[in-house]
């Protein structure tokens, strides 16, 4: 006899009058939250400009929840194509529905296109997220956890999650408590963040590094996770293994090969993180309103001082 379980939430929905606050969405807005403020810290150790991450945020974030939602859909599209469904739920992300896979994907598209545009150079700005994205995912799966959904196998252990019959899989519903898989992850994704920023601080990695082993850290936990899973999935066991399941292993061969290429290619750290300093200057200015000139520019530079663009040649911090 179980002595001792997690029970779920009862609601995931409250309403402020007749705004809805949904669960799910809070977790993910939450995530993002605290994923651009370690990400602001992190970059400006690394020689970036304050507010930069902020401003980045507006590219990547809308870019990752529609790449997130696009993933899900293509690979649950039973949910709501076909008989009996609605395709319009489609796009109802406040429900539940993102696909790692595809959020990481487009988001980094979204940054790339802002980075690009300001004259970032795009590895050190990843090696600068990557850890925060970790601890975004750890707290976004609480909203799984609201929603009582993408849960394990049956389980009789201690921290068994117990599960509304409303919300059990066909096949499972005299069972009343799973394997907690949203808190598995959300661990294994805190202890990754923890391990990425040792191994940062040790060997000071640089040029994509970082985001190679965040990548390799999270398909590590993703694979024995997804493994413990039992909800219904449409792109489901390919040649024995979900989908998902491949996914991580193709990424973790991939991002260790780049991680292996990469330190024999640049070792090291890079010593700037633009592509042009006086350029990305004048681009900060004209955001804040300021006035550079390029005369001015040069003197700073002439003088040994990097103005308004922070330069860390040791790669320590600047608080």
């Amino acid at each position: 006899m179980v002595a001792w379980t997690i029970p779920s939430p009862s609601e995931a929905v409250w309403h402020l009058g007749p705004v809805p606050l949904r669960a799910y969405a809070l977790c993910i807005i939450l995530g993002i939250v605290v994923a651009v403020w370690i990400g602001e810290r992190r970059w400006v150790k690394r020689g970036g400009h304050a507010g930069e991450v902020s401003d980045l945020a507006l590219w990547a974030v809308p870019f990752g929840v529609v790449g997130g939602r696009i993933y899900h859909v293509l690979t649950d599209w039973h949910l709501y194509f076909g008989e009996g469904r609605d395709p319009i739920t489609a796009l109802y992300v406040w429900q539940g529905g993102l696909g790692i896979w595809g959020g990481v994907a487009f988001g980094a598209l979204g940054l790339w296109i802002g980075a690009r545009r300001r004259g970032i150079k795009f590895a050190p700005l990843v090696d600068a997220l990557a850890p925060g994205v970790l601890v975004a995912q750890a707290i976004g799966r609480w909203g799984n956890w609201f929603n009582q959904e993408l849960f394990g196998r049956p389980t009789d252990l201690p921290w068994g999650l117990e599960i509304d019959q409303a919300h059990r899989p066909a096949g499972y519903l005299d069972v009343a408590t799973f394997h907690p898989t949203f808190l598995y992850e959300c661990l294994w994704n805190l202890a990754a963040f923890a391990l990425l920023l040792l191994l940062d601080r040790r060997f000071r990695l640089g040029h994509g590094r970082v985001m190679a082993l965040y990548v390799m850290a999270y398909t590590t936990g993703r694979v024995w996770i997804e493994n413990l899973r039992i909800d219904d999935v449409q792109m489901d066991d390919v040649l024995g293994l979900r989908l998902n399941v491949w996914t991580s292993i193709i990424l973790f061969v991939l991002a260790a090969a780049y991680f292996l290429w990469s330190q024999r290619r640049s070792p090291g750290r890079e010593e700037e993180v633009y592509h042009d300093p006086e350029r990305a200057a004048r681009i900060r200015a004209a955001r804040d309103g300021e006035k550079v000139d390029e005369e001015q520019a040069a003197d700073e530079k002439g003088s040994g001082s990097d103005g308004d663009v922070p330069s860390r040649r040791d790669g320590s911090a600047s608080d």
